[in-house]
């Protein structure tokens, strides 16, 4: 799976690779087309090479620096078909010279910088000056083609020939075209030992934008560096970029959250507009995050490596499939079930599951869908409105409203009770007061039946 595969995913994924200052179509499309990391060793290996990219961003005097990288990072283009030409022995025509001679000089001015910013050791640059040799014989460092005269000497004096002699234009031109083209198949037959070394080059460069992006990124939204774990994950003060953003425009904070999970299932109930959602697309976004390296938004942050990343969420309706919302969430839970049953470990994220059914059935699908992954290879962290009585889940609870204030902290609890907050959201959302007192006594009344039966039972 690649990047570009869950870009869209409803957890928040676009709106960070949006928001990172990629400076060539090429980053970007580089970074689009990363495999996802399944390697702890590999993930780890990512981000110390984000880490020297992030020490040097901090430092307030290597903002010119910065500026000048992404100034030239700019001129970084894809040529890749180019590339494969070269391997292929095919001729490369001018424009393709011209873009393997920009690259190599581009190569040698960003390497020459690196060196002097202490950033070579961590992302190394082939060395093109043979390179540069080959296409630009009278060594004037210019990032242009052209089919010079020190190529040869026979085109030389044909082109001075055609300067003064006028009237045998057709007849020389011919001739110094053939021997042009002549040349251009020498280059060509000389650029292609080096085509490997092109390609690093091109690939190499692509790594110094994307993970100046990410260190820059990580500075701009206050990201960290998390720590691979293995078998729980943990964040302390976990927040979501985008929410965050979108709350500070309005003048309004967002309060983090701290949370750990592991194999045993992780209940978290509430009432709605409580924010249990959006932790479940904070922690989809933060495990794609760790495993395609980008920094985490968190104040701490302890992430366990996972094969497979599913994100459940309602309302997913499917025009196109003809499905309804509840059977297109069927369908996804229904994916995360046979995923657990073959090799490999993976997380899933379930949003509410069954919340447009009864509330019998779907209370029901719930305690049947956490017995039956419990003990597998899935560490499964679920939100519910429903009251769930399952042994086997850790429990956690949004605090809810405190002194009139909505808490989102979430606190383990051991009983599967679910808060019964509607009507005071409803009351601080300034909803019609009378239809509120109504159903305020409405649930009175229905608390004073309850309490009726439980008297006669006993």
């Amino acid at each position: 799976m690649q990047l570009k595969d869950v870009i869209e995913s409803p957890c928040g994924l676009r709106y960070m690779f949006d928001q990172l200052d990629l400076q060539s179509s090429f980053g970007r499309r580089s970074l689009l087309d990363m495999p996802m990391m399944k390697n702890a060793s590999e993930i780890g290996k990512c981000y110390a090479v984000l880490k020297s990219f992030h020490d040097f961003v901090l430092e307030p005097e290597n903002t010119p620096y910065i500026n000048t990288l992404q100034s030239k990072l700019q001129c970084l283009k894809d040529v890749r078909t180019t590339i494969k030409h070269l391997g292929e022995s095919v001729v490369l025509d001018d424009i393709e010279l011209f873009e393997v001679k920009h690259l190599a000089i581009l190569t040698a001015d960003i390497s020459e910088r690196l060196q002097k910013l202490g950033l070579d050791k961590v992302i190394a640059l082939p060395d093109m000056q043979n390179v540069i040799s080959i296409l630009d014989p009278d060594g004037l460092k210019i990032a242009t083609f052209y089919i010079y005269d020190s190529y040869s000497e026979d085109l030389k004096e044909l082109r001075a020939l055609i300067r003064k002699s006028p009237d045998m234009q057709e007849e020389l031109l011919l001739k110094a075209n053939e021997i042009e083209d002549q040349i251009r198949l020498e280059l060509s037959r000389k650029l292609r030992p080096f085509a490997a070394e092109i390609e690093q080059a091109q690939r190499a460069l692509a790594q110094v934008d994307i993970n100046l992006a990410k260190a820059l990124q990580m500075k701009q939204l206050g990201l960290v560096f998390p720590s691979v774990s293995k078998g729980t994950t943990s964040y302390r003060g976990l927040f979501h970029p985008q929410v965050k953003n979108s709350l500070a425009a309005v003048g309004k904070l967002y309060q983090p959250v701290d949370i750990s999970f592991g194999q045993q299932p992780t209940l978290i109930t509430g009432a709605n507009m409580g924010g249990k959602t959006v932790v479940l697309k904070t922690l989809t976004l933060c495990q794609y995050l760790f495993q395609f390296g980008f920094g985490i938004p968190a104040e701490k942050a302890e992430i366990d490596v996972r094969d497979e990343i599913y994100f459940c969420i309602g309302d997913e309706q499917s025009i196109e499939k003809g499905l309804s919302s509840f059977a297109a969430e069927m369908k996804n839970i229904d994916a995360v079930i046979k995923a657990s049953r073959k090799e490999g470990n993976i997380v899933a994220m379930v949003d509410e599951p069954a919340r447009t059914t009864n509330p019998t059935e779907g209370a029901a699908l719930v305690t049947a869908l956490i017995e039956l992954l419990s003990g597998k290879n899935v560490s499964l962290v679920l939100t519910t409105h429903y009251d769930i009585d399952s042994a086997s889940s850790k429990r956690l609870r949004v605090k809810g409203f405190v002194d009139g204030q909505m808490n989102y902290q979430l606190v383990e609890v051991k009983e599967g009770e679910v808060p019964h907050e509607a009507l005071n959201i409803a009351e601080s959302l300034g909803i019609d007061c009378e239809w509120i007192a109504l159903a305020k006594k409405v649930v009175e009344f229905d608390h004073f039946k309850q309490r009726r039966i439980n008297k006669r039972s006993h």
